[in-house]
């Protein structure tokens, strides 16, 4: 059972990424997935979250109106769209699924990811 996070990498300020949260050995239909990162130094912050139907999705407010979490089920992902990105969002990304309804404690998260990095920076 395991999350595996792909799309970081290096992109300059403004740019976009899309990172991809792709869960193998179970599936996500009943899960709430989150994005957390952690930058050098800092502690861990949620970044965004949706729940089980993807109806109802939650952002900081670091990157409120630049982020888009969603979710598709028949490829048993979750993705996080990164644009209008900042130095400030340079960081590793983790992905974590947790109970449908939890969204920014990271203690009811019960699978993670190794994380992917991503860099902001010219």
């Amino acid at each position: 059972l395991q999350l595996v996070e792909s799309g970081g990498g290096l992109v300059q300020p403004g740019g976009s990424l899309r990172l991809s949260c792709a869960a193998s050995g179970f599936t996500l239909d009943y899960y709430a997935i989150g994005w957390f990162r952690q930058a050098p130094g800092k502690e861990r912050e949620g970044v965004s979250c949706i729940n089980a139907s993807g109806g109802s999705t939650k952002y900081a407010d670091s990157v409120k109106g630049r982020f888009t979490i969603s979710r598709d089920d028949t490829k048993n992902t979750v993705y996080l769209q990164m644009n209008s990105l900042k130095p400030e969002d340079t960081a590793i990304y983790y992905c974590a699924a947790g109970w449908d309804g939890t969204c920014w404690k990271s203690e009811d998260y019960d699978y993670w990811g190794q994380g992917t990095q991503v860099t902001v920076s010219s």
